[in-house]
């Protein structure tokens, strides 16, 4: 049984690691946050440490180290601009570090953690949940067996609705979150990149605080995308119906279907980090790349190739 200490323990995804740690077999003995709803640690582990400053979290990770509960692995949860602290700070303890996505918001930032890896002898691992989907490893064997030459058109879709309240928190500021393509986006362009390889084109026709919309060239695909956190955005129908999420991507007009699925990967990734199977800075670098590219890219408004969403955002 391994020591895990977790940072975000009130956050979204907080949950999700939880249930990882404990499927695993392992053991939760500190968690942090500065906010105190964190009732379902009773849910997971009810005799964890529980604290809301960080001095006093480190001053108890520090305790630990050389006993028989010394942390084995820190789990980062907490919002996207503190990832490069915490893990560094995982690193520092003699712990391994798991970072939900985004790892870091700037691509310069690897090298550094890279360098910190390797002075710990301790080892960070990002969480790619959608590079385990079985749709997702299926499309990519389909990919590899094609024609060398062959180049896949794709839409990609994604309208996660979200109220006033993501504009005040720090998802709102793009110097915390990296800005709605990096918040909600990230893992679907590292999924893109696995499949369909190196990016050689990055253009934006959309950018406002509540939806990003451009164009992809990877060397095996053409994708133009549209995410949204709008609920006006979403298909007519869907909206009627009450629905407020709408996920799809469609490859030369098929959909490829990845939904059932999507939210229950963590404890896989986790027993393939365990493993000694778990992806690495280096594998974070291009989806990294690609969301900075978007982020500081001045929209060149609509063309040929924008997502048929973004067009529509206009009318």
């Amino acid at each position: 049984m391994l020591n895990f200490a977790l940072i975000g323990a009130s956050g979204f995804i907080a949950p999700r690691h939880l249930k990882a740690i404990k499927e695993t077999g392992n053991n939760l003995v500190a968690a942090l946050d500065p906010f105190d709803s964190v009732g379902i640690l009773d849910s997971y582990f009810p005799d964890c440490h529980f604290f809301t400053e960080f001095e006093r979290f480190e001053c108890h990770a520090e305790s630990l180290k050389g006993n028989p509960g010394q942390i084995d692995y820190v789990v980062v949860c907490s919002p996207n601009y503190l990832h490069d602290a915490h893990v560094r700070f995982g690193l520092r303890i003699g712990a391994n570090v798991i970072c939900e996505k985004p790892l870091v918001l700037n691509p310069e930032s690897i090298a550094p953690l890279e360098k910190l890896e390797k002075e710990s002898g301790k080892s960070v691992f990002n969480i790619f949940q959608l590079r385990l989907h079985p749709a997702i490893i299926a499309l990519k064997k389909r990919v590899e067996e094609s024609p060398a030459d062959k180049v896949y058109d794709l839409d990609l879709t994604y309208i996660t609705s979200r109220g006033n309240w993501y504009f005040t928190s720090w998802k709102g500021e793009v110097s915390k979150s990296g800005g709605l393509a990096t918040n909600i986006g990230v893992h679907f362009y590292d999924m893109l990149s696995w499949i369909f390889g190196e990016v050689k084109e990055n253009t934006v026709h959309l950018s406002k605080e509540d939806c990003v919309s451009g164009f992809l060239e990877f060397r095996k695909a053409r994708v133009r995308y549209f995410l949204s956190i709008n609920i006006d955005t979403l298909p007519q129908e869907l909206k009627a119906s009450g629905k407020r999420t709408y996920r799809s991507m469609k490859m030369n007009g098929e959909e490829i279907e990845f939904s059932d699925g999507f939210t229950d990967l963590h404890t896989e990734s986790y027993r393939h980090i365990l493993g000694g199977n778990g992806y690495r800075p280096s594998d974070a670098l291009r989806s990294i790349q690609i969301v900075n590219v978007i982020r500081n890219s001045e929209p060149t408004g609509l063309n040929e190739n924008s997502h048929p969403f973004a067009k529509s955002y206009f009318i």
